[in-house]
C-alpha cells in the first residue's frame, strides 16, 4: 500500500506529464458557458475555452467541485494509501476547500460508526491558486514520493505557504471585477486605463502590490520582484503562466533561467476556472527560496 497521496484541483493546470510523472489526483472544478457546464481541463481545454469565451454573449461563471466528487476519490484513495494530502485553490476566491473539508469529515463520519479505523486526509488551503498551488502540490509529491507519511507531507506543505509567493498582470480588471475575485484591487476599478497594476496573493485575497503605467512595464516588474525579494543568482522554486499569452509566458521563462538558479521551473496555461476571472493577456509568476 503506498503511504501518501496528493490531491489538488484543476486550478493548478499542471502539465499532463507532470500530474502523470508525481501520481497526482486532479479534481476538477466546474466552468459555465449559460446553460452549458463544463469540468475543468476533462472536458475544456484552454483552446476550446479561449473560442468559446471569444464568441460568448456574457461571461462564464465557475463553480467549485462537489462534495461528492471529493468523497468518490477520497473513499477510492483510502482504500489504496494509508494517507492523504488534499492541496487546494484559496479559500477566499473558492469554496473547493470547504467540499474538501466536507468530504473529509463525512467519511471520518462513516468509519466512526462502522467501527472503523477514520482515513487520514489533511486538507490544506494553499491561499493562492495556479502555478503557486502547482509548486506547493510538486513539493508535497516529492514528500511523498520519499515515504514521509501524510501528516509529515502536510506540515511541510504548511510551512511553505508563506514562503511562496505569486505576482500577475492582467490586461483588464474587468474580468477579476464581473467574477467577484478582485479582492483588494477593487479600489482601481475606474481607473484602469491610468494604471496596470502588478496584483499578488495576500494571504489569500487578490490585491495589488504596485501600480505602473503600462502593461510592459508592469511585465518587466514581475522579474524584478524576484530579484527584489531572492536576489540575483538565488536558487528558486519557479513557476510561469499564462492566459493565452506563451510568448510572453516563454520570455519570461527565459529571463528567470537566465538570471536564477531554477531547481524546479515549468510554465502552464492558466486553467479555463481560472482565466475566466482574469481574463486572455494575464501573465504570472510563482516562485520560492529553495533552503539550504
Amino acid at each position: 500500500m503506498t503511504r501518501t497521496v496528493v490531491v489538488t484541483d484543476s486550478s493548478a493546470y499542471l502539465p499532463d506529464k507532470m500530474v502523470k510523472q508525481y501520481g497526482l489526483h486532479v479534481v476538477p472544478l466546474y466552468v459555465h458557458f449559460g446553460e452549458q457546464t463544463f469540468r475543468d481541463r476533462v472536458d475544456l481545454t484552454s483552446a476550446a475555452f479561449y473560442e468559446k469565451l471569444r464568441d460568448a454573449d456574457s461571461l462564464p461563471t465557475t463553480s467549485q467541485p462537489s462534495v461528492g466528487d471529493f468523497v468518490e476519490l477520497y473513499r477510492r484513495l483510502s482504500q489504496e494509501a494509508e494517507g492523504i494530502v488534499s492541496v487546494h485553490i484559496s479559500s477566499d476566491i473558492s469554496g473547493t476547500v470547504d467540499s474538501a473539508l466536507t468530504a473529509r469529515q463525512t467519511l471520518i463520519a462513516e468509519a466512526t460508526t462502522a467501527g472503523e479505523k477514520p482515513p487520514a486526509i489533511h486538507v490544506i488551503d494553499s491561499r493562492c491558486t495556479s502555478m503557486g498551488l502547482g509548486l506547493l502540490t510538486t513539493a508535497a509529491a516529492r514528500a511523498a514520493a520519499e515515504g514521509q507519511s501524510a501528516e509529515e507531507v502536510a506540515r511541510m506543505v504548511e510551512g511553505l505557504i508563506p514562503r511562496v509567493m505569486v505576482v500577475f498582470v492582467v490586461d483588464t480588471l474587468e474580468y477579476l471585477h464581473k467574477g467577484g475575485r478582485i479582492g483588494g484591487a477593487a479600489a482601481l476599478v475606474g481607473s484602469v486605463l491610468q494604471v496596470k497594476p502588478v496584483l499578488y496573493f495576500n494571504e489569500g485575497r487578490i490585491d495589488v502590490l504596485e501600480k505602473v503605467r503600462t502593461t510592459r512595464k508592469a511585465k518587466r516588474r514581475l522579474l524584478e520582484i524576484i530579484e527584489e525579494r531572492m536576489g540575483t543568482g538565488t536558487t528558486v522554486h519557479a513557476a510561469i503562466t499564462h492566459a493565452d499569452a506563451p510568448d510572453e509566458a516563454e520570455k519570461l521563462r527565459q529571463q528567470v533561467t537566465e538570471r536564477f538558479n531554477c531547481v524546479e521551473m515549468f510554465v502552464c496555461e492558466l486553467s479555463p476556472a481560472i482565466a475566466t476571472h482574469v481574463g486572455p493577456g494575464t501573465v504570472g509568476l510563482a516562485f520560492y527560496p529553495e533552503r539550504v
